[in-house]
């Protein structure tokens, strides 16, 4: 029988991200398992090479490392429970790592349910699909030192790994970069708004917005802001499920966080409007919309 090290790398969940991290493996010759609970997912990446698994338990005992990717607590849960989930199928010397942005409760949640002796690494990613293709993403990984001195190898070949602390502190990394993140996007969408109201012409707004340090995002969404089209690279609706998680992994339910309520209050409206599949960049058409009445702003 092959050693941990020589079998295949298992990826579970193939949406946007897995099935990117799947495709990148297969492009510098890993053998890789694959199992997703919509199997139509897994054909393209059969095509390339990769195994179908009939099962999360399958999946786990042919791999030496079971790379997890879904989308929330409730769907690791879901593959990870039952006579045919990845608990089924683990086995010693194995190696799981949890890629999934589920935040720090549900990842020990998580670990604690693995047989004593198996590593697991929690590691969530920054980052976008062309970053998962091609192996630049950005990638905070919790664990004990040994597990991730194992892991480097395969980590590398998906981006840069940040060893942050122990299992949990990847997933409170992945949530503090994401509350700076849609934090900046929020402020910019509120800034905008307030020119839209004072009737400031909106290139003098964004020539006043190149003076403050909100220069750099102001530049990068100008197309944006101007109503032009943009891809979707971090649907919205994962930005709520972020932020949900904000406020469910603080003691304090997020009370010391007074902008959290509100940068949540643009994702939830922005899925009331119908924009859960777009990209989180909806936040500012959203907060200018309510602003105008029209997803637009005031012309020079």
């Amino acid at each position: 029988m092959p050693s941990p090290a020589q079998r295949p790398i298992t990826v579970i969940g193939l949406g946007a991200m897995g099935s990117r991290i799947a495709g990148r493996l297969l492009d510098v010759a890993r053998q890789v398992v694959v199992w997703n609970r919509t199997p139509g997912a897994t054909a393209p990446l059969v095509r390339r090479g990769a195994i179908a698994a009939a099962s999360p338990a399958d999946a786990a005992r042919r791999a030496g490392t079971v790379i997890v990717a879904v989308s929330d607590p409730a769907a690791l849960t879901a593959v990870s429970e039952g006579d045919d989930g990845l608990m089924s199928g683990l086995h010693a010397g194995m190696q799981v790592i949890v890629m999934s942005t589920v935040g720090p409760a549900a990842m020990n949640h998580f670990a604690g349910m693995l047989p004593a002796g198996l590593d697991v690494l929690d590691a969530p990613v920054l980052g976008s699909l062309a970053e998962a293709k091609h192996g630049r993403l950005q990638i905070f990984v919790g664990g004990s030192r040994a597990a991730v001195t194992r892991a480097e190898p395969l980590l590398h070949e998906l981006g840069t790994p940040v060893h942050v602390g122990g299992v949990g502190a990847g997933s409170a990394a992945k949530l503090v970069a994401n509350l700076a993140l849609l934090g900046v996007i929020a402020v910019l969408g509120e800034t905008i708004a307030l020119a839209d109201e004072l009737e400031l012409p909106h290139r003098v707004a964004l020539e006043v917005l190149g003076l403050t340090p909100l220069a750099e995002q102001a530049a990068r969404r100008r197309a944006v802001l101007d109503g032009e089209s943009f891809p979707t690279r971090y649907r919205l609706s994962l930005a709520r499920k972020d932020t949900d998680l904000m406020v469910a992994n603080t003691s304090s339910g997020g009370a010391a966080q007074r902008l959290l309520p509100a940068i949540r209050s643009w994702l939830v409206e922005a899925e009331d409007r119908g924009r859960g599949d777009h990209d989180y960049l909806a936040i500012l058409t959203t907060i200018m919309a309510a602003t105008s009445g029209a997803e637009g702003h005031h012309a020079d």
